[in-house]
């Protein structure tokens, strides 16, 4: 159900939310849906169900945005994107049907669980990370082995995107880095794969969820501009550093919103 809450002097910060998520999101491959439904929840009290719907919406222009954005720099790649998505699409729409099964408290605790549970997935990929493979190229074939490991990290982020209105990043994030891909690549297809993953759980909740219209405006008025800035200033930008600095203030702050969620 689509609706119109009313205007809250609050929301007048949107915007500048919106921005800051769309460029970190787009520089870590991630979507709005990791920062979304906790912003929402913790600082705006929007209700766990109205949040999940209400982010998966948000994050679909910044997704596209960021998408367009990668694609111009070559930072996708799209066979990977495909088998992923796959997986993903399925995952998605089973995690609607969760949705539905949990009250907005028992949604709010379980994502409170999730949260520290990124933050930690977050921490072991970031040290994984470090050892992928750096060289611009990557083999286009697709082996059996690539196949099992995609469906399975794929669903796992597809499902986690329809349960919690999130981007479900991390386990897209840590399959294509067990599949040995170049670090640019990870971060561009991953967030195209998210951008995937977002439509259809979108899909879903545009059906059985509730939406405000009015929080996905104020949102999305910063996040285009973000997500087309992020790609770029990631081409710029010293990875080591970026892996090592802005990544330890995602997990610090994942990990005490998780909390707060569960106890508060």
């Amino acid at each position: 159900m689509l609706f119109y809450s009313a205007f809250q002097e609050s929301y007048i910060w949107l915007p500048f939310i919106g921005l800051i998520v769309g460029v970190l999101a787009t520089m870590i491959g991630s979507g709005g849906g990791l920062f979304f439904p906790l912003i929402l929840i913790l600082l705006f009290q929007v209700p766990a169900h109205i949040a999940v719907a209400t982010s998966l919406a948000a994050s679909l222009p910044l997704g596209i945005a960021g998408s367009i954005g990668h694609y111009r720099k070559k930072n996708i790649h799209f066979q990977l994107a495909l088998l992923f998505g796959i997986a993903g699409i399925i995952g998605a729409v089973s995690g609607t049907l969760i949705t539905r099964l949990l009250n907005p408290e028992q949604l709010k605790i379980a994502f409170g669980i999730y949260s520290i549970l990124l933050a930690i997935i977050i921490f072991l990929n970031s040290r994984r990370k470090k050892k992928a493979d750096t060289s611009p190229e990557i083999s286009k074939k697709l082996n059996r082995i690539k196949i099992s490991k995609g469906s399975v990290f794929g669903f796992a982020g597809g499902i986690i995107s329809g349960t919690f209105g999130t981007s479900g990043a991390a386990p897209v994030l840590a399959g294509l880095i067990a599949l040995h891909t170049p670090i640019k690549l990870v971060i561009g297809t991953s967030l195209f794969v998210v951008l995937v993953n977002t439509f259809s759980a979108f899909a879903g909740h545009f059906l059985v969820g509730e939406i405000d219209l009015t929080l996905v405006l104020f949102l999305t008025m910063g996040t285009i501009a973000g997500a087309l800035t992020g790609p770029h200033l990631l081409s710029k930008i010293n990875l080591e550093k970026y892996e090592t600095g802005i990544k330890k203030i995602f997990i610090i702050i994942i990990l005490i919103s998780g909390i707060v969620l569960i106890f508060k």
